[in-house]
């Protein structure tokens, strides 16, 4: 995301003199529903009034995300899903082991960000997703080839789900998504050990668990987005790479895995260790 560009749209055969040229800013592009021309920060907020989720109750759940980080990498929990690489640093080459985006901080600390798109409102810097960069990759595989090639799974991909929702509240379609992975297995979130939601935004992650019934015990046990950050079409692998590992290392049966999409989409995986 650091390296997304400023395009300047209609110059490619040349401009008028006087023409007065405008840079765009790709990243903010991305980050806004150019359908309903709002940024994905303020259909957050919209959700925070629908559900009357409150800027302290954010501010508690950033906090708990960047806790729940800082448990789970003082414990080697994500050992087995990152890839160690090496960058250039001041001092020349450097090993690059784990993420940077997590902060240590405080509830008092959160509470003096202030909002950023709207007046009073409960997005800050703090309870947002970070804007920052990663990849990720997965193997998915047919019986088939796991058979001729000799491999050993670690999950089985079950099923999955895509809803579409009201784009003006798009980080609602996770609520959705699951609900219909749930019905489709004839099964219910008593039934699924660990489940995921992609925290976009505190505001919008709290709305999810309202509505769905979450329990907090069991869901983004290990933090979220808010403390890993968000990179733009890499969380989905992220979500479910730490999602096979987790199962493995529990011990447990089935887990969910789900993210919210701008433009009104929810996405939801179910994840069966094997």
């Amino acid at each position: 995301m650091s390296q997304a560009p400023y395009a300047l749209r209609d110059s490619r055969w040349g401009n008028p003199l006087g023409k007065d040229l405008k840079l765009e800013d790709t990243l903010w592009s991305a980050l806004t529903d150019t359908y309903v021309k709002l940024p994905m920060a303020l259909t957050a907020e919209k959700l925070a009034e629908k559900y009357d989720i409150t800027r302290e109750q954010c501010d508690a759940f950033a906090l708990l995300s960047q806790q729940r980080w800082a448990n789970a990498h003082k414990n080697g929990y994500f050992n087995a899903e990152l890839a160690p690489m090496e960058v250039k640093g001041k001092k020349g080459v450097e090993p690059f082991t784990q993420d940077e985006h997590p902060r240590e901080t405080t509830l008092e600390k959160l509470a003096k960000l202030p909002p950023v798109f709207k007046e009073n409102g409960c997005v800050s810097a703090g309870s947002a997703s970070g804007v920052c960069d990663g990849a990720g990759a997965v193997v998915l595989a047919s019986e088939d080839a796991i058979t001729k090639h000799g491999l050993k799974p670690l999950a089985r991909l079950v099923d999955y789900a895509v809803a579409g929702v009201d784009p003006t509240i798009m980080g609602i379609g996770p609520v959705y998504a699951i609900r219909m992975l749930l019905d489709k297995n004839k099964i219910g979130l008593g039934d699924v050990d660990l489940v995921e939601v992609n925290e976009a935004f505190a505001a919008q992650y709290l709305s999810v668990e309202k509505e769905l019934g979450l329990i907090r015990d069991k869901t983004n046990t290990n933090g979220g987005a808010i403390a890993l950050g968000h990179p733009l079409g890499a969380s989905g692998s992220r979500i479910t790479t730490h999602l096979v590992h987790a199962l493995q290392r529990k011990g447990a049966g089935l887990a969910i895995g789900s993210a919210c999409i701008g433009g009104g989409q929810g996405i939801a995986v179910l994840l069966e260790r094997v």
